[in-house]
């Protein structure tokens, strides 16, 4: 009631509340219009375009990640829930990644455009992996339900359970196997192989040190319970057992 109270109370105020960071209803719908759009035009390019399909893949691709993002924060964890579940302003390192590998894109497109304009095994290899690394992200947090958050927890809610069932009783950190190969398969999907190895790179550090520190909270959590778990459960993520 409190929630409701004071939207009303905002919205009579005299100010027009949009794009101002508040998860308010306007906000939302604005951003799940934009990435509507997004898509709808990654697919019209992907469908009627003969140059570089590739780069309609790409943009449909990144904006069905974001709102699905935000749809499994709004069905599991709506407590939560903010505009920041929809990971667009995920981080500057994000931002950059995609930039860059963009400019990547147009460059090798500007400078080799006959290989640019073909959809080859490479193309199929990078869509593949977007679409297995979207599915298993989604299929985390769609197992984990409520105990899922985008950041890391440093005290134990009481509802906050060890989950080892579905996906998470093949692989130990779902969601990250998820994103890194999402983040893999973009790069291949846009033929990019400065960015590829970048992102390799950047995507095993971020990731090492994250599950590093991650494991050590859910140890406190969950004691031996977790060491059972974790002794049976590899991650399947390069280099991290």
């Amino acid at each position: 009631m409190h929630r409701y109270r004071e939207l009303h109370e905002r919205s009579r105020d005299g100010k027009i509340h949009w794009f101002d960071g508040e998860n308010t209803p306007q906000n939302i719908a604005t951003y799940g219009f934009l990435l509507g759009g997004v898509f709808g035009a990654g697919l019209f390019y992907t469908l009627t375009c003969v140059d570089a399909k590739q780069f309609g893949f790409f943009i449909a691709s990144l904006a069905v990640f974001h709102f699905l993002e935000y749809l499994a924060t709004a069905l599991f964890n709506p407590h939560k829930l903010s505009l920041d579940s929809f990971l667009i302003n995920h981080s500057s390192q994000y931002h950059l990644a995609h930039a860059v590998g963009l400019l990547e894109f147009l460059v090798e497109y500007w400078l080799f455009p006959a290989s640019w304009n073909s959809f080859g095994w490479v193309n199929w290899i990078g869509l593949f992996l977007i679409l297995v690394g979207q599915t298993c992200r989604t299929t985390a947090m769609f197992s984990a339900r409520h105990n899922f958050s985008h950041h890391i927890v440093d005290a134990k809610e009481h509802d906050h359970v060890l989950v080892t069932h579905g996906i998470y009783s093949i692989m130990r950190h779902p969601s990250y196997f998820g994103f890194y190969w999402w983040a893999v398969g973009v790069q291949l999907l846009l033929l990019n192989p400065i960015c590829l190895g970048l992102s390799v790179f950047w995507l095993y550090r971020f990731f090492s040190d994250r599950i590093r520190y991650e494991e050590y909270t859910l140890l406190r959590f969950f004691g031996d319970e977790w060491n059972v778990y974790k002794a049976k459960t590899p991650t399947y993520l390069p280099l991290i057992p």
